[in-house]
């Protein structure tokens, strides 16, 4: 896998605007893009592109999707941007179930880091 991460960086209001304003099929090109960041960052497949893909749209998958980023996607991007080491699966995965949208602003938040 290549050592460089795709550039993908939107203000995390502008996700919440964009799922709202299309009832959520926003947050399936949000996760396949989030999904081929985290995965450059990590080096290997964390979340593979069918989990991206259904995990706009079915909610077992979307928890799992967000687990994954907080376990082991976000976690590299941390370490890439020389922040502390913080384990968010749980939070996402609480804010995945309840409000996705929110979720997506806290890892796209996170995501924008790299790109300072």
């Amino acid at each position: 896998m290549s050592s460089t991460i795709p550039t993908f960086k939107n203000e995390p209001v502008l996700v919440l605007i964009l799922s709202i304003i299309t009832c959520g099929l926003y947050l399936i090109y949000w996760n396949i893009k989030v999904a081929e960041v985290l995965n450059a960052a990590a080096e290997r497949e964390v979340i593979s592109q069918p989990i991206a893909i259904f995990s706009g749209c079915c909610m077992p998958v979307n928890i799992y999707f967000y687990y994954l980023a907080g376990k082991e996607g976000l976690p590299k991007v941390y370490e890439k941007t020389g922040e502390a080491n913080k384990d968010q699966s749980t939070l996402l995965i609480i804010l995945g179930f309840l409000f996705p949208m929110v979720a997506a602003m806290i890892v796209q938040g996170d995501i924008n880091k790299l790109y300072k």
